[in-house]
């Protein structure tokens, strides 16, 4: 299982959490010449589904047969994939399970699988500038601080079914000189 969290525009950082369950036949399933995919979330390579989302991107689980070719789809600005099982081929380049490479806008990888390979694929458009730690993302560093004293006081409330075992806001090695914590930017 990989669970992947999506960064909220701007203006939609500090909306209040929600869950959506979705079941797989609300996901549409493509099927062509040694490729299986399904669209998990956003519009990609003509399929759309009701999955809310808050910008415009794609998440997709994809299975390739030994030799088959795949392209990215063209749509977004952002593209790329992560290997989750198996090998394939791009410009040359053999890449194995555990990788992920990232595309901008108008290159166009094929993607040839060397064996049975299973791949995400995700992309959108750019949001900004956004800062990184541990579990928390904004395009605020003051509010990832903020953050991490809630985290620490209690004051994020777990979620149903998963609420059982709090885990302590891990050791910040990212500490400068001075003490004060320095997100990670990502762009």
């Amino acid at each position: 299982m990989i669970q992947t969290w999506v960064a909220l525009p701007e203006k939609e950082e500090e909306a209040a959490p929600s869950f959506n369950n979705y079941t797989p036949g609300q996901l549409p399933v493509f099927t062509d010449k040694g490729v299986w995919m399904r669209l998990i979330a956003g519009d990609a390579y003509g399929l759309k589904n009701n999955v809310k989302t808050a910008s415009p991107l794609f998440y997709l689980h994809v299975v390739l047969q030994p030799g088959a070719t795949f392209g990215l789809p063209k749509e977004h600005s952002e593209r790329g994939f992560y290997i989750a099982k198996g090998s394939i081929e791009v410009a040359g380049m053999t890449y194995d399970q555990g990788k992920m490479l990232v595309f901008t806008k108008g290159v166009d990888p094929l993607i040839t699988a060397k064996e049975h390979t299973t791949l995400m694929l995700l992309g959108g458009e750019p949001l900004g500038e956004r800062f990184i730690w541990w579990n928390f993302v904004s395009s605020r560093k003051e509010r990832i601080e903020q953050a991490k004293e809630d985290w620490k006081q209690g004051r994020i409330i777990l979620p149903p079914n998963d609420n059982k075992e709090f885990i302590p806001l891990p050791d910040d090695k990212s500490k400068s000189a001075g003490g004060s914590p320095k997100p990670e930017p990502l762009s």
